[in-house]
């Protein structure tokens, strides 16, 4: 593994510690992670594969991913405060970044070493997966999912909250307008 490798690892890794604490729901939020996976998956996907089982393999990991993704999303605590979205990564949500980020940080140091590599070759000659590279881009496309349906989830919620929450003054002022309606008429005032 390049200096590169580390760091992009790392970060994604880390990543997630940023929104342990609440902030308030950003650009950054979106652009931060989605530039990174972008570097990562500008300088490792080069060309997909799609002989014997590569695009199986492949496919099957950004699904991986995906599910990480929604679980990540769904567990991230999305609340209105102040007129304003904000999040928070969950312990949960924290854990199982960690975990999915850690795992493929794990493989890529694992598969690089000579143990690792002769039981990964031995393990895609025995699946018809013909390439290396088969392996490195279902690594890459396991984070995109997980970063992009992560923040797909994230989005969306926020969008449901922040329409679903009073924006003005005058809808707050009818709401009680009808309130107090309410108490004249229940007590016999008009």
């Amino acid at each position: 593994m390049t200096t590169t490798d580390w760091i992009i690892d790392i970060a994604l890794v880390l990543i997630v510690f940023r929104q342990l604490r609440e902030e308030r729901i950003g650009k950054a939020t979106f652009i931060v992670p989605l530039a990174m996976i972008t570097f990562a998956a500008k300088n490792y996907l080069h060309a997909i594969p799609t002989a014997g089982n590569d695009l199986i393999l492949i496919a099957a990991m950004a699904g991986v991913g995906a599910v990480f993704g929604l679980f990540g999303g769904l567990l991230t605590r999305v609340r209105s405060l102040d007129g304003h979205v904000h999040i928070k990564a969950t312990a949960s949500a924290a854990a199982l970044w960690v975990t999915s980020m850690g795992f493929r940080l794990g493989f890529a140091v694992w598969s690089t070493h000579a143990t690792g590599a002769a039981q990964l070759t031995r393990f895609s000659a025995a699946h018809h997966i013909t390439s290396g590279q088969a392996w490195v881009d279902a690594l890459i496309l396991m984070a995109f999912g997980e970063v992009v349906v992560r923040l797909g989830v994230i989005g969306l919620r926020a969008c449901n909250l922040s329409n679903r929450t009073p924006r003005t003054g005058l809808q707050t002022q009818s709401q009680t307008g009808r309130a107090r309606e309410y108490a004249m008429q229940t007590t016999g005032r008009s």
